[in-house]
Formats: C-alpha cells, structure tokens, sequence
C-alpha cells in the first residue's frame, strides 16, 4: 500500500515544488463572507432561503467579526461548500483541522435577548 509520504518522495523536487507552490497559493486566497457569496454569484436572499432566515440576518451574519463555527459551516453549506480549517505553523506545512465542525449542528444563527431598559 502506498502512503502519501511514499508518493511524495517518489516525484522530482521540481514536482514537489510546483505542487507546494499551488498549494500555498490555494491558501493564500482570502474573501470576505460576502466577497465569497459575491463569487459564488448567489443573493443573500437566496442563501437566506436555503439556511430558513431572513435575508437581514445573513446581512448580519456577513458583518460578523465573531461567528460559531457552526453557523459559519451553515452559511458556507448553504452556498454549496464544505468548511475547512487550516492551521499554519512555522516549521511544517499548513495542516487542515478536522473534528471541528459535526454534520447536524443548527445552521441558523441564534439571537441573542437584549436586556430591556425598564423606565
């Protein structure tokens, strides 16, 4: 049986090289939540569909700095993706985290209660 590390040491360094090069510049793309919509050329509207909110939330969500990773997952889902995490570390290449995000969880974000002013 092959191993990854065995079909790595059979390419040519220059192989190796173009490989690692696509790689990192695969990693290197960074979007925006709605940069990444934009891309996929879907509405929030639409996506507010697929996820049962409103198109104001995923208004929202997109504005969000911070985010459940489950919620992330959903929005990510519902443009027909699959999210990743990759974890980047000085000394070996970017690894990708998995066990993070579970299949099932709920994909809508939740509202969080104000407290009210009382006069």
């Amino acid at each position: 049986m092959k191993t990854l590390d065995s079909i790595r040491k059979d390419l040519s360094p220059a192989r190796r090289k173009k490989i690692q090069a696509g790689t990192d510049k695969l990693i290197a793309e960074e979007m925006t939540r709605q940069e990444l919509r934009h891309a996929r050329q879907l509405t929030q509207v639409s996506v507010a569909k697929s996820l049962g909110i409103t198109q104001d939330a995923v208004s929202r969500l997109e504005k969000r700095t911070n985010i459940l990773l489950s919620t992330l997952s959903g929005y990510i889902e519902a443009m027909g993706g699959k999210l990743s995490l990759v974890v980047k570390f000085p000394d070996r290449n970017p690894v990708i985290l998995s066990g993070i995000v579970e299949d099932g969880d709920d994909p809508k974000p939740t509202r969080r209660k104000r407290p009210h002013a009382h006069a």
